[in-house]
């Protein structure tokens, strides 16, 4: 599985209506997560997390959301951000601009957000300008870092290393609060969060006005 640890500035600018990190000179980083809620996964995110007063922000797939609603309301009381990650984790090469649009439409019953992230980074410039036009008002959320949870092949060190080697002011770093990502994430999120907590580094939620 092929994949850039570090989203080199080439592809950024191939998606330059795309947000990719947080233009900051503050020693801030913005965790994501993607995938849930999910019933074990997220409420152990959630807690490591409150341990240092981290926020973050989480792209729900909507059916995820309807189905723990419990979890998803739990999100939102702890001061997190939500975002919009498709109703059924739709792939948008793959399907029809239509059916695209119209899932995410759907998951916006349930995720009440400006923010959307597109499952797999898959996404067509059509497709993102249509986002952005006033049916949707969303602003597509990619990233700077992808730590490789969701990689089988990968150890759980990796994943951290992943983090560490390429973490910078403004970095927008992807995990995934799913089965496949777990034993990866439950290595490597509590160690990440307490080295750049202990480099002077504070964790927030993508803001709306990203």
């Amino acid at each position: 599985m092929f994949y850039f640890s570090k989203t080199p500035r080439w592809l950024e600018l191939v998606y330059r209506r795309c947000i990719w990190s947080i233009k900051t000179t503050e020693k801030v980083l913005y965790l994501t997560f993607d995938d849930g809620p999910h019933p074990v996964i997220t409420p152990f995110v959630l807690d490591e997390l409150k341990k240092i007063n981290a926020k973050a922000t989480f792209f729900c797939i909507g059916r995820n959301a309807a189905d723990n609603p419990a979890i998803f309301q739990r999100i939102l009381e702890e001061g997190h951000a939500t975002g919009n990650h498709t109703h059924n984790h739709l792939n948008g090469w793959k399907v029809s601009d239509s059916r695209y649009l119209d899932d995410i439409e759907e998951a916006k019953k349930y995720i009440d957000s400006d923010l959307f992230r597109p499952p797999y980074g898959r996404i067509t410039g059509f497709q993102i300008r249509q986002l952005a036009s006033p049916r949707f008002q969303l602003k597509t959320i990619m990233w700077s870092i992808l730590s490789g949870d969701f990689d089988n092949n990968i150890k759980p060190d990796k994943c951290l290393e992943n983090v560490l080697l390429n973490g910078f002011p403004g970095a927008i770093i992807v995990f995934h609060d799913s089965e496949k990502a777990y034993e990866r994430l439950k290595y490597a999120l509590p160690e990440v969060l307490k080295y750049f907590n202990d480099k002077g580094y504070r964790f927030e939620k993508i803001s709306p006005g990203a």
